[in-house]
């Protein structure tokens, strides 16, 4: 019975590293998507297109 303890711990930790590569990638990405749309918001308000 240990040894089937132990490796659900074993499995538990490398599942722990495993998903903070992905959320930690995605969130510095939606930092980057909200920060790129808000500049681009804010420049088409600054330098409006002259479509005629």
């Amino acid at each position: 019975m240990d040894l089937l303890h132990e490796a659900s711990l074993l499995a538990a930790q490398v599942w722990h590293y495993w998903i903070g590569v992905p959320l930690a990638a995605g969130g510095v990405l939606l930092v980057v998507v909200i920060i790129a749309g808000y500049l681009k918001k804010v420049q088409a308000l600054k330098y409006p297109r002259n479509e005629r």
